[in-house]
């Protein structure tokens, strides 16, 4: 991983991806994200495209009411479609397996406190991705 800075596109692996969907037609790039997503989540041994992944999850976190835009000259140029709801819940579960994997990009910082802002972004995309709980009445009220 080519670490420039701790943003999710602030790596060469993720420009990459963010140039890859600006050269996809329209109907093409929410299966790459859901694609990147799913490998990841089903992935096996080393995480090849956790970066990716990373990427990806912020492009869906932006769309969510506590998310921010992604704003980086690295990110995509062109829109992204407006995701479907199980997008969201899968770039929870990407971000899960890539936060626990010991091995993967996490190894990749050399400076403790850039792996921790790093780890900080994932926790707060996990915050705005994750579904909210839902409402359960906690007893019924007879009228």
């Amino acid at each position: 991983m080519g670490t420039g800075d701790t943003g999710p596109f602030d790596n060469d692996t993720a420009a990459d991806f963010a140039n890859a969907l600006d050269d996809a037609e329209p109907e093409a790039r929410e299966p790459l994200i859901r694609g990147v997503l799913v490998r990841t989540i089903d992935a096996t041994g080393y995480l090849t495209e956790a970066e990716e992944a990373v990427a990806a999850a912020a492009l869906i976190a932006a769309q969510c009411p506590e998310g921010g835009p992604v704003d980086t000259p690295y990110g995509p140029g062109t829109a992204v479609p407006l995701f479907p709801s199980d997008v969201r819940a899968l770039a929870d579960e990407a971000l899960a397996r890539i936060a626990r994997d010991e091995d993967g990009p996490a190894s990749n910082w050399v400076d403790p406190e850039e792996w921790k802002q790093w780890r900080a972004i994932l926790m707060r995309l996990r915050t705005v991705l994750a579904p909210p709980p839902p409402s359960i009445a906690l007893f019924e009220i007879q009228t």
